[in-house]
């Protein structure tokens, strides 16, 4: 059995086909390939071990970026991105994914890992709904790398994993993570206020949403049609 979490995983290189797992769908899947206008290939593959040196690299470097947009870290920002920093995430995602809860994923951009999309609160049944987040590396900002992996991960929640619903906030001040979601056909719900405690202060989030009824058409193939990917 291959271990989603280890080194091992890296021969996951084709997306699931089969019929999805009974108690945690849609993991450990990768997504299909889609082609950026610059020609890169992106795609979506479950979170590994060996991504560890990558992941506190790239956060620790864009700590301007991530500080004013993600929780408060009750630490410095370089302790919240050490060593241990990681095995801690990494353990708790390994547990909330082994029980269907979370849904993990590196973007993988060129092979190569270029930040990530988390599927959480993961809610069957009645419910059928999760909230998707993402973060991009500042190295590949303006290369639409963040909408297409939005797209993947909203993809696999509806045809993968099986929801009905997926949801989404982003700050005011944070116009451009509107825009990913814009263009991925979520539609504005309502004003969160004091909804999460973000770099120090409760703040106010845009909350938006999308159910399997809102759009004909995939994520991709509506991206794809609109030439913002290949």
């Amino acid at each position: 059995m291959i271990d989603p979490f280890g080194t091992a995983a890296v021969r996951l290189r084709s997306p699931a086909t089969s019929h999805p797992h009974p108690l945690h769908p849609g993991w450990p899947e990768s997504t299909p390939d889609v082609r950026l206008r610059d020609g890169a290939r992106l795609r979506l593959r479950p979170l590994l071990r060996s991504d560890g040196r990558d992941w506190r690299e790239m956060r620790l470097l864009d700590e301007e970026y991530l500080r004013p947009v993600e929780p408060t870290a009750h630490e410095s920002w370089n302790q919240a991105h050490n060593t241990g920093a990681w095995r801690s995430n990494l353990m708790s995602l390994r547990d909330l994914a082994g029980r269907g809860i979370v849904v993990p994923l590196t973007i993988e951009l060129d092979g190569r890992f270029a930040g990530q999309v988390t599927l959480g609160n993961i809610q069957h049944g009645s419910v059928s709904s999760c909230w998707i987040g993402y973060w991009v590396f500042s190295g590949h900002m303006g290369r639409g790398v963040a909408t297409a992996a939005c797209a993947l991960g909203v993809d696999h929640a509806f045809r993968r994993i099986g929801l009905h619903r997926v949801t989404a906030t982003y700050l005011p001040s944070n116009p451009a993570s509107g825009a990913v979601l814009a263009a991925n056909g979520f539609r504005r719900e309502g004003l969160l206020r004091r909804n999460l405690h973000i770099d120090g202060q409760w703040r106010d989030h845009h909350f938006v949403a999308q159910t399997t009824e809102d759009h004909p058409d995939t994520c991709v193939s509506r991206l794809r049609a609109a030439g913002r990917i290949q």
